[in-house]
C-alpha cells in the first residue's frame, strides 16, 4: 500500500508558535498572528482532501491562546483605565 503521508498545515504551526508566544514575548501581534494564521489553517485544513493535512488540534490550540490573550488584554486595559479614573476622580475632590 503506498499511500502519501499526511502533511501538517504549516498555518497550523505558526498559530500553535504565536499562541504561545503571545503569552511569553509578544502579548498582541502574537495573539493576533496566532489568530488569523488558526482561522487560515482550518480552512486550509477542511478544503483538502480528506486526510491530506492534519493539524486541526494545532489550529485550535493556537486560537484558543490567541483569542484568550486578546480576552485578557482587554479586560487588563479596562481595569487601567477604570483604575486611573477612580484616581482622578478622587483627586478633583468630588468625593
Amino acid at each position: 500500500m503506498n499511500t502519501a503521508p499526511a502533511n501538517t498545515s504549516t498555518l497550523a504551526v505558526f498559530s500553535l508558535v504565536f499562541g504561545i508566544l503571545c503569552w511569553i514575548a509578544l502579548p498582541f501581534v502574537g495573539a493576533v498572528v496566532a489568530v488569523v494564521c488558526g482561522h487560515a489553517g482550518r480552512k486550509e485544513i477542511r478544503r483538502a482532501p480528506p486526510g491530506s493535512v492534519q493539524g486541526d488540534g494545532l489550529c485550535l490550540a493556537g486560537l484558543i491562546l490567541g483569542w484568550a490573550q486578546i480576552v485578557f488584554l482587554i479586560l487588563l486595559v479596562l481595569a487601567i483605565v477604570l483604575f486611573l479614573g477612580g484616581l482622578a476622580w478622587l483627586a478633583s475632590g468630588w468625593n
